[in-house]
């Protein structure tokens, strides 16, 4: 799944008229990294969630077909949040543990390998996820990280990279079609020993203001994606 419902304030006012996962970054808008890095890993099968000119984001990929994956859109009107729009979109997504991308994030990360390691520990928690260094706008973290388990500790603190693995229990109690953040889940779960992850220690941005996605169409020059 990919969330991309979002506002995208501090994108303003380059998301006043564009949903921020249609901002080209080089030559791709940044949603379609994410859909070409899914294929490649084997990934066919994708939800996406739409809110902020949704209809945009629908026009411009469709079906999916030209980055040979299969695109179904879980459609909220009002963006319900992160818990939220996963609980509406649950029905598309199955029983099984699902990969989660936030629709405003670069990254070089291997998915194919975070998937292997996901897979051997989701029998005994709730979620893997990626975290990376605290970047600078972010520098206090999310969680701390000691031996794969993350927890609410002030030592060892990384920021979650909005890239995870998650099993569907983990929103069973959150009602669909209403606006219920992720956060409080994740400290849940973390304070009850279910919540897993690993450090990504080679490219991320979050590309949340417009600095940021100069940087990040400065990276994929770069590298030559």
């Amino acid at each position: 799944m990919i969330l991309a419902a979002g506002r995208g304030e501090r994108m303003r006012p380059l998301t006043d008229h564009t949903p921020k996962p249609l901002l080209q970054v080089g030559r791709e808008p940044l949603i379609g990294w994410h859909l070409r890095h899914l294929a490649a890993a084997g990934i066919r099968e994708v939800v996406i969630n739409l809110a902020h000119l949704g209809a945009q984001i629908e026009a411009a990929l469709g079906e999916g077909a030209v980055y040979g994956v299969r695109i179904r859109y879980s459609h909220e009107g009002t963006a319900l949040e992160t818990a939220g729009g996963i609980a509406t979109a649950l029905p598309l997504l199955g029983e099984q543990p699902f990969l989660l991308l936030n629709g405003d994030v670069l990254t070089d990360i291997h998915l194919p390998a975070l998937l292997q390691r996901a897979q051997a520990q989701l029998a005994q928690r709730l979620a893997w996820l990626v975290m990376v260094p605290n970047p600078p706008h972010h520098p206090s973290g999310d969680f701390s990280l000691v031996d794969g388990l993350l927890g609410r500790a002030e030592v060892n603190r990384h920021t979650y990279a909005g890239i995870g693995v998650y099993h569907p229990a983990m929103f069973r109690d959150t009602p669909p079609h209403q606006v219920a953040k992720l956060a409080p889940l994740l400290h849940a779960a973390a304070d009850a020993g279910q919540l897993g992850g690993e450090v990504h220690t080679g490219q991320w941005l979050d590309v949340g203001t417009p600095e940021r996605l100069e940087a990040a169409r400065d990276w994929v020059a770069q590298v030559g994606w």
